[in-house]
């Protein structure tokens, strides 16, 4: 069965970011020639080429009556490229004139035409010339330089000339685009006021003008995109179209005409780089999907089961039939205009997959299913699929990931809500109707390090923020295939693939606490001190770091005692005080081995810490071809002294590569079973209500061990 969720994922992309006048690094060579007249003059004619911009004609007229104080010819010169005209001044030694090799000149942009209006910039050039006994010249120069754009048109009234600033794909929000993709560009000026959709077929000019072009930096003829909207509801336009599935991949420059041409902008097309669309647009949240309830409803994947954001609402079980969308999948060679195109890729040589929690599920139906540029998965989810509310997805392509994103899936039919730790099904839907949740650490660290290179180095600092998220900025495991096991206090983690095994989908909203401040015990030369506040982050280093003192940090040592944070209260959370108290920094007897034999099994013993205090080792390895990465984690109480790493368990991973091993045993109070203790701190929120904070340390010992 094939559903569409078209004005869900259409909605999915359209936000506007703001911009600034565009800069283009390039290279500048020129190759020309000509003849001396009886004038004294020459115009010199040739090619010259910007580097990710494009080639074209030059054309430059000297004069031996130019000659300034310091030995320079200088020449107007003008370089005519598809976008337009770029003009400006060329200085290049007189004695390029009589054979000069490697002679140092220079060349301004003082503006142009069409995409180049008022356009400025400057290059460093090294070049030489030749003038043969009938006053024949040829000349050759290269050398770096820019061109900036985004100034007023030179014939549009004072109107502003437009600037691009991204090209992205319209679901994950980032740079390269796919053939048929759906796309946006960012910038300034890039259409007038007012808002436009484009229905099917969708034009490649707007009525007003405006279009968006893709031409090849290797030169040749551009290719006008199709429009889907002009987004300018406050006076900062953003554009979409669809990219012809004629364009090959390659580069290209893309400009945008509104009354003039920007400046080019450099952008790859790609034969397929799929990207799923995401609830909140940012392309990193919870993913555009729905979840296949019968042959005639399909609900929103959400949190909780009901109705919300405009339609019935529900989380997937395992088993059940479900329906993602994104971009991006490939050409399609019948045409991107038509009003319901139907087209399989998986039928016509492209291997798709979806990777739910690690779990790879061969796909029913890949590919456009009733709107152009639009793609849609069809899966079904298997019966032992990874459950909770952040489930990782991705859609694999010819072996290629899609952007990491989630879903929720309940344990069971009978379930009306996912299951995500620390949360209540109040709680969620909550967040499935729109509302937020705040939290709120800081963590003290004090790791002492091991590194053959640069011998051992203590690591002391401490960090904190209060973070306000929404649902769709919970966490969410990347793309690899992560597998779990346990061995007795062990947990064994396991990754393949090339993306990294975590990541957050949504940065949430930090929060002005103020000036926040610690005080330590004696000797640990920390009193009233305060944190950096970086954007609402809160940060210090404490001493040196492998002897080299760090900017901004503070002289102190961690000591054992109890150390107290202070939060003076800023505009979104108020005044707060917490306290954590640590024992001595938790020592390996003997220090960390260089290598471990993994057959065998290792003992630690250590001193230091308090009793309680929570302990983890952590120890990984990644093999020699670095496809594969293993994790594992082993907890026990401070208090026995000892604890022995199982053979079973170092047996799982790989040997390793050279520096390829770490181990670290550190000691956490505060922590029971793993858990944060709750009610650390409770901080009052300026907005209502309050956040239960946490306020831990952590101490030990960690370096490079090699897994033999």
């Amino acid at each position: 069965m094939i559903r569409t969720i078209g004005s869900l994922a259409a909605a999915a992309f359209l936000f506007v970011a703001g911009a600034q006048a565009a800069t283009t690094q390039t290279t500048l060579t020129v190759t020309a020639s000509g003849s001396f007249g009886t004038t004294g003059s020459i115009t010199a004619t040739g090619t010259a080429t910007l580097s990710g911009i494009g080639s074209g004609t030059f054309s430059a007229t000297l004069s031996l009556t130019s000659v300034d104080s310091s030995g320079n010819l200088s020449a107007p010169y003008t370089i005519t490229l598809s976008g337009g005209n770029i003009t400006g001044t060329l200085k290049v030694p007189e004695s390029i004139l009589s054979g000069a090799t490697n002679a140092a000149g220079s060349a301004t942009v003082t503006g142009g035409t069409g995409t180049y209006a008022n356009a400025t910039g400057s290059f460093t050039l090294t070049g030489s010339g030749t003038l043969t006994s009938t006053l024949a010249i040829s000349l050759g120069f290269s050398g770096p330089g820019s061109i900036t754009t985004g100034g007023t048109s030179s014939g549009g009234g004072g109107t502003p000339a437009p600037t691009i600033t991204a090209v992205f794909d319209a679901a994950s929000n980032t740079a390269g685009v796919a053939q048929g993709t759906i796309f946006i560009v960012k910038g300034s000026n890039l259409c007038p006021s007012g808002t436009n959709f484009f229905n099917v077929p969708r034009p490649t000019v707007a009525p007003n003008g405006v279009k968006i072009t893709f031409t090849p930096t290797s030169g040749g003829a551009g290719t006008d995109a199709l429009l889907w909207y002009e987004y300018n509801p406050s006076g900062t336009c953003q554009l979409a179209g669809i990219l012809q599935s004629t364009v090959a991949a390659g580069n290209y420059n893309v400009t945008v005409t509104n009354g003039t041409a920007s400046a080019p902008f450099a952008v790859q097309v790609l034969a397929h780089k799929f990207a799923l669309f995401t609830q909140d647009s940012s392309g990193a949240g919870l993913a555009s999907a729905q979840n296949v309830i019968s042959q005639t409803q399909v609900d929103l994947n959400s949190f909780t089961t009901g109705t919300g954001k405009g339609t019935t609402i529900s989380p997937a079980h395992p088993g059940q039939y479900m329906v993602v969308y994104g971009t991006g999948m490939g050409a399609y060679s019948a045409g991107d205009n038509a009003a319901s195109p139907i087209y399989d890729f998986t039928k016509n040589g492209v291997t798709v997959n979806a990777i739910v929690g690690g779990m790879t599920i061969p796909v029913l139906y890949a590919g456009l299913a009733g709107y152009a540029g639009e793609d849609q998965i069809n899966f079904q989810l298997p019966s032992n699929v990874p459950t909770g509310c952040t489930v990782s997805l991705q859609i694999s392509v010819n072996g290629t990931m899609s952007n990491a994103t989630f879903i929720a899936i309940a344990p069971d039919t009978a379930s009306t809500a996912c299951v995500q730790p620390g949360f209540t099904t109040s709680q969620l839907q909550n967040l499935d109707n729109g509302g937020t949740y705040t939290v709120g650490g800081f963590a003290l660290s004090n790791i002492s390090e091991t590194i053959p290179q640069f011998g051992t180095t203590n690591f002391a600092e401490i960090g904190g923020a209060f973070t306000t998220y929404t649902g769709y900025q919970l966490l969410a495991a990347a793309s690899s295939n992560v597998t779990t096991s346990t061995i007795g206090a062990c947990t064994i983690y396991t990754i393949t693939g090339t993306a990294s095994a975590v990541v957050s989908t949504g940065s949430g909203t930090s929060l002005d606490a103020g000036t926040v401040t610690i005080s330590g015990p004696s000797g640990s030369g920390l009193s009233n001190t305060a944190l950096t506040d970086t954007n609402n982050a809160y940060s210090l280093t404490i001493g040196s770091i492998g002897g080299i003192t760090i900017p901004g940090s503070v002289n102190g040592t961690i000591v054992a005692g109890t150390y107290n944070l202070n939060g003076a209260g800023g505009k979104d959370v108020g005044k707060f005080n917490a306290s954590v108290t640590i024992g001595t920094p938790l020592t390996v007897t003997g220090g960390l081995p260089s290598s471990i034999t993994r057959s065998a099994g290792y003992t630690l013993n250590w001193t230091g810490g308090l009793p309680t205090d929570y302990v983890e080792i952590i120890g990984s390895s990644s093999g020699a071809t670095g496809s594969t990465a293993t994790e594992f984690i082993c907890t026990t109480t401070a208090a026995p002294g000892t604890f022995t790493i199982p053979s079973a368990v170092l047996t799982q991973l790989p040997v390793s590569a050279a520096n390829g091993g770490f181990l670290e045993v550190a000691s956490t109070p505060n922590v029971t079973n793993g858990n944060l203790l709750s009610g650390n701190f409770t901080a009052p929120l300026t907005a209502g209500g309050s956040v239960t904070g946490y306020f831990f340390a952590f101490s030990g010992i960690g370096g490079i061990v090699t897994y033999q």
